[in-house]
């Protein structure tokens, strides 16, 4: 059976069990800015067909450049759904937006990483070598950000020590193979890059953000507060049909990877990488738990950006029940 047949044959069976609602009364479109090299949670759901029959439509209007800029767009009203790292949406909530965290994108675990490379003869061996340094990352003020700043920090250096250089994912191997930066930091959400990379071996893995985080969300799907009061029906399936594409990828690894190379290739990216990807790292269920956001609402507080006790996990975490503005 074809992928193109499998998803209708999803989308039928959806239809069935929708039937007699009022679901597609209220239609819905939510506009996002896509990865490169990566597929979210809502678009596995959409490519499975969760979506059908629910009055809700998903747009990819183009790519985002990081999470922050992700989230500049759902600020502006360009887009109804951001993605970005946590300390990233905790920032942007600081800075006066009423945003959601919906649910993990992401995690880190075991199995799913940002991994931090150097080339195989590079005098660089652990976390104190990376202070004066130059990283590649895909942006500023995002999860690899502050996973290199809590690493400077967890061995006593000053949060500021390395330079970092701002690379887009499927450059960072090149930059690194051609010595223009020292370190190149493969985000969680980029182990395609990361897996092809690895392949061609000459590289060498110094640490990764398990070693200074442990297990923890590392972004958030995001939604305006607003939108959601004005579709909480909408914003409630949307969330657990995300959350089952995000159980269905844990279950089902070869199909996820299938999806995502068609998808890739009906991009114009390199459906090659497809076969690196190893998950999205998140709990069963897709859901998030209190450390996830307090962990980074700590970093926030002792940084001085936050008042101890001005802001908690579950002022930020979507609830179906809970969603007028705080």
């Amino acid at each position: 059976m074809t992928f193109h047949a499998h998803k209708l044959l999803l989308s039928a069976a959806v239809l069935v069990g929708l039937s007699g609602t009022a679901f597609a009364a209220d239609e819905v479109k939510i506009r996002y800015l896509a990865s490169q090299g990566g597929l979210s949670p809502h678009e596995l759901a959409d490519e499975l067909g969760y979506f059908e029959g629910t009055g809700i439509t998903v747009e990819n209007i183009g790519y985002a450049t990081g999470g922050p800029a992700s989230l500049i767009a759902l600020a502006s009203g360009d887009v109804e759904l951001g993605s970005a790292a946590t300390a990233a949406v905790l920032n942007s909530i600081i800075g006066g937006n009423d945003f959601v965290a919906a649910f993990p994108s992401n995690g880190i675990n075991d199995e799913v990483q940002s991994i931090f490379y150097v080339l195989e003869d590079s005098p660089i061996r652990d976390v104190k070598d990376i202070a004066g340094k130059s990283i590649a990352v895909n942006t500023l003020g995002a999860h690899l950000d502050y996973t290199i700043r809590e690493a400077l920090h967890s061995v006593g250096l000053p949060t500021d020590a390395a330079n970092q250089i701002v690379v887009p994912g499927p450059q960072l191997e090149q930059v690194l193979r051609s010595k223009q930066v020292d370190v190149s930091a493969f985000g969680y959400w980029q182990t395609t890059f990361e897996g092809a990379a690895r392949q061609n071996g000459g590289i060498r893995a110094i640490f990764d953000d398990t070693d200074v985080l442990g297990d923890i969300a590392g972004g958030f799907i995001v939604l305006r507060r607003d939108f959601i009061n004005a579709h909480p029906e909408k914003a409630k399936i949307f969330v657990e049909q995300s959350q089952r594409a995000l159980d269905y990828a844990r279950e089902h690894p070869e199909e996820t990877r299938k999806i995502l190379a068609e998808a890739l290739e009906e991009r114009g990216e390199n459906p090659d990488i497809a076969q690196y990807f190893r998950g999205y790292g998140v709990r069963p269920g897709g859901k998030a738990v209190e450390r996830d956001l307090q962990f980074w609402i700590d970093v926030l507080v002792r940084e001085g950006k936050l008042k101890e006790g001005e802001l908690a996990a579950k002022d930020i975490l979507y609830s179906p029940d809970t969603t007028a503005s705080n």
